[in-house]
């Protein structure tokens, strides 16, 4: 399956947003593609992967550690959206 929740929706408008990323198709965007690197059908960089880490921890109160973590975690938005659900504070 893969379809977006809520959440892997929102987290692609946050990156889209914080990237500056004009003209998404965002329903061609898969949970699965690779969001950064040459691969990425966004074409986020790795400054990109910096600032969308950033702006995760400001909206949600999660950090992405150590550039391991970030690698592993920014993989693809289905990684992305699991590491929130796993690491959110609860407020």
């Amino acid at each position: 399956m893969n379809t977006m929740d809520s959440l892997e929706r929102e987290l692609l408008v946050l990156i889209c947003r914080t990237c500056n990323l004009q003209d998404v198709d965002m329903d061609r965007i898969k949970l699965n593609d690779p969001l950064i690197g040459p691969d990425s059908p966004l074409g986020i960089d790795s400054l990109d992967a910096l600032e969308i880490a950033v702006t995760v921890q400001q909206e949600y109160g999660v950090r992405l550690n150590s550039e391991q973590t970030s690698r592993v975690v920014l993989q693809t938005l289905a990684t992305l959206a699991d590491h929130i659900r796993n690491h959110r504070q609860q407020g």
